[in-house]
């Protein structure tokens, strides 16, 4: 593993670290200004910090207390000042409506480094779907 790899797992682990704590200010330091960020939930794409922050705060408020979210299967690349990773995600915690209690969750991030920091430019979130009879 490169001297790059290991600065964007650590980044990456700080924005987790972040979103469980729901540190909202730590983890929108992890965004660039232009970020696009796509989702589950409509509008399912958003724009610009501003967007960005507005729905990771829906989000928050969707628990009691912290949320729980574990890394799995992440895997970092890494080309001079940009960075793709993939994983998954189990996000877990006490919902105030009842949903289930555990989602897993696939999560891909590119990232650039300006300036010697690294920044998340576009993400994308999905989850799998259960068709029946497949």
């Amino acid at each position: 593993m490169t001297s790059s790899e290991s600065e964007v797992r650590a980044f990456l682990e700080g924005r987790v670290e972040a979103a469980r704590e729901k540190d909202i200010d730590r983890l929108m330091s992890h965004y660039a200004d232009g970020i696009v960020y796509f989702d589950v939930v409509p509008p399912l794409q958003f724009a610009g910090t501003d967007d960005v922050r507005r729905n990771f705060l829906r989000w928050f408020d969707g628990y009691e207390g912290p949320i729980g979210l574990e890394t799995h299967e992440l895997n970092v690349a890494v080309s001079g000042d940009v960075a793709f990773a993939h994983m998954l995600h189990l996000d877990s915690g006490t919902r105030k409506i009842p949903l289930e209690s555990e989602v897993w969750v696939r999560s891909t991030v590119c990232c650039r480094r300006s300036n010697g920091q690294w920044l998340i430019t576009h993400e994308h979130i999905s989850v799998p779907i259960s068709i029946p009879g497949h």
